[in-house]
């Protein structure tokens, strides 16, 4: 089945994630705990939060009380955030769908598409992991 809107499995590994940490702050939490609470594959996981951590989304602390931890408070770090860290930067293009020709003198869309893009964008800026925190699952 097709979607409208597609995020990456890596990535909405990682939006699940960081809700997770979010949600059971201050407590560190491990890979391999976070991945059977998201039945993900750990060694997946581990490498998103290795990349969430070289971002500076989060820190981690090697041992048995180790773990990971948001590097800062949860309503300061939106899933565009995440979303840039894992996918790219959002920019918005002339063409919606990237192309630099075009066979028409004015766009099809007329300027729709590129209107759900940028509601798509702001709807992940307005997503913080604070709404998360001490949330029931």
């Amino acid at each position: 089945m097709s979607s409208l809107l597609n995020i990456s499995e890596g990535t909405s590994l990682a939006f699940h994630a960081l809700a997770l940490i979010a949600e059971k702050a201050p407590e560190r939490q491990n890979a391999k705990s976070l991945a059977a609470d998201l039945h993900a594959s750990e060694a997946h996981l581990a490498k998103i939060l290795q990349r969430l951590n070289k971002a500076g989304i989060i820190s981690s602390a090697r041992g048995p009380s180790g773990g990971f931890i948001l590097n800062k408070p949860a309503e300061e770090i939106s899933f565009l955030d995440v979303y840039e860290v894992l996918e790219s930067s959002v920019t918005f293009e002339d063409c919606p769908l990237g192309k630099n020709q075009c066979s028409f003198t004015s766009c099809i869309f007329a300027g729709k598409l590129s209107k759900i893009i940028r509601d798509a964008y702001h709807v992940l800026e307005d997503i913080k992991l604070s709404d998360f925190s001490g949330q029931d699952r």
